[in-house]
């Protein structure tokens, strides 16, 4: 008998944890969640969500004092999914927060979307995301979002994963197990589920 998936989901306090817990329990997962850096550490399998604001978001993780933990795990290679806001903490920083810097695993400031030629800002709603060759988590299929920020380009030692709305953007990022999404597995039926249960076997 295969022995219970444990995922440990980052309290960001500016994250939908109801939904992120409810997609991996729906997997038969155990789920916990942490704000410390014990449990950052130890975890087999993280998470770390966001919704909302970068600054606020990055000033959370600060005040419980885990970015260097999650820095630490994401350079050595462990489980690490970053989801939505979770994948722009990633970067470098972001226009949405100039000044306020992310954990700097990704290269890149993540910018914000030209609400010119009629494109609606947010982006909310589904979309096609076409995986680069050498993907081997993220699928091709369609994804939900709902961003008014992204990274544009592809940063190095990352597989990409790409999007189209108001010009190209990355969907996603793979190196390994560790994992950013742009979009919302979660909340992508059975496409999202499809790709947590490649992340939670790899």
């Amino acid at each position: 008998m295969s022995p219970v998936p444990v995922v440990t989901v980052v309290r960001t306090s500016t994250a939908n944890l109801a939904s992120v817990l409810a997609g991996f329990e729906g997997l038969g997962c155990r789920v916990r969640t942490t704000a410390s850096p014990e449990g950052v550490a130890k975890a087999e399998r993280l998470v770390l969500p966001g919704v909302g604001a970068f600054a606020a978001a990055r000033r959370a993780i600060a005040s419980h004092g885990l970015a260097d933990g999650l820095r630490d795990r994401i350079e050595a290679g462990r489980p690490t999914l970053g989801i939505c806001l979770g994948m722009q903490l990633m970067a470098q920083g972001s226009e949405e927060a100039p000044g306020e810097p992310g954990l700097g695993v990704i290269d890149g400031i993540v910018e914000g979307y030209d609400s010119g030629d009629g494109w609606r800002v947010p982006q909310m709603g589904w979309n096609r995301v076409f995986p680069a060759d050498g993907c081997a988590i993220v699928p091709s299929g369609y994804a939900y979002f709902a961003n008014s920020y992204r990274l544009t380009e592809a940063p190095a030692g990352w597989q990409p994963v790409w999007c189209e709305y108001a010009g190209r953007f990355l969907a996603a990022v793979e190196r390994g197990v560790v994992v950013g999404c742009q979009f919302h597995p979660e909340l992508s039926g059975a496409y999202g589920r499809a790709l947590l249960t490649r992340w939670l076997e790899a």
